[in-house]
């Protein structure tokens, strides 16, 4: 006995008719003839009644129906028990600092309306060691910096943050305007992370193709530390707005640089998609959604969407 046997029969019944049902099931009236006979074969006695109008259920046929349906129901229950069970477990996400301060808490929200069962684990740290614990299978999806190709991964461009001085209004040499140029920056104190960062060779870079020397007085790699200097004066930085997102200071302010090649794409990557779990799955899609929703309500300043410009 197959359910498609029963979903069959009780269709038929509540339809009393078999041509309307094969409709329904996109199969041939024969087809659908053939399966309940099989079944009624198979339980050794006549469930339906063929009429000229149709066909209706002998007295088994009625109690038939009734069993049936308990078990279709029994199976559905089942079935979303299942779907349910698999959208659940532990996903562990990997971000670096600045993104995390801008993503990390409205993904946790998101994940914990749509998904409660599934249970997130953040990870901050520089792409490299990111993708270092990608590739040793500790993480299921990261948030990294363009790296370059790599083939062994799922590979999503997702966003592009372009970079803004950051500094107190009352430092020296920190601009006045609504924007500023690279060239205005070189005798600027700058405190910046070290070499080791995506973000600083992508600052150094640009400093070297203009011909500038730019005057970093201090390299600090710890967030908190770094930004807590800029906030004491001791000099500006060059960041995301999303490296200022715990910042309650009027007298820190951001000026947008004007140079757009000054910007870093995160990139969301994972393993491939046959190697991730149901839970890793729709996380990575709630992830998309939560970063596309905060650059569409004007919440990440300087942020935008790779594929959405022109």
């Amino acid at each position: 006995m197959e359910l498609k046997q029963l979903r069959y029969f009780v269709r038929v019944v509540e339809l009393g008719s078999m041509g309307r049902a094969a409709i329904e099931f996109n199969v041939t009236t024969s087809t659908l003839s053939q399966q309940i006979s099989r079944l009624e074969s198979e339980l050794s006695t006549r469930l339906l009644q063929r009429l000229s109008t149709g066909v209706v259920p002998t007295g088994a046929g009625i109690e038939f129906r009734e069993h049936a349906q308990i078990v279709l129901r029994q199976v559905k229950i089942a079935s979303s028990a299942a779907q349910e069970g698999r959208l659940s477990g532990k996903v562990s996400v990997g971000m670096a600092p600045t993104t995390a301060l801008m993503l990390a808490l409205p993904l946790l929200k998101a994940m914990r309306e749509r998904y409660p069962k599934i249970q997130l684990h953040i990870v901050e740290g520089l792409s490299a060691h990111l993708t270092a614990l990608l590739d040793s299978r500790r993480l299921d999806l990261t948030m990294r910096f363009d790296m370059g190709e790599d083939h062994r991964m799922s590979v999503t461009p997702l966003l592009k943050e372009y970079l803004f001085v950051i500094g107190m209004n009352t430092l020296p040499g920190m601009p006045k305007g609504k924007s500023t140029r690279l060239e205005h920056l070189g005798k600027l104190p700058l405190i910046l992370p070290s070499g080791r960062h995506t973000l600083v060779s992508i600052i150094m870079n640009a400093f070297k193709r203009k011909n500038i020397i730019p005057n970093v007085v201090a390299e600090i790699d710890g967030l908190n530390t770094l930004i807590g200097a800029v906030q004491a004066g001791m000099g500006a930085t060059i960041h995301p707005s999303s490296a200022t997102s715990f910042i309650h200071n009027e007298n820190i302010v951001l000026i947008p640089i004007a140079d757009k090649s000054l910007h870093r794409c995160s990139i969301l990557t994972s393993r491939p998609d046959e190697e991730l779990s149901p839970a890793a799955l729709a996380t990575r899609v709630v992830l998309k959604d939560v970063a596309r929703g905060l650059i569409n309500d004007g919440l990440w300043e300087g942020a935008s969407l790779l594929g959405s410009e022109k």
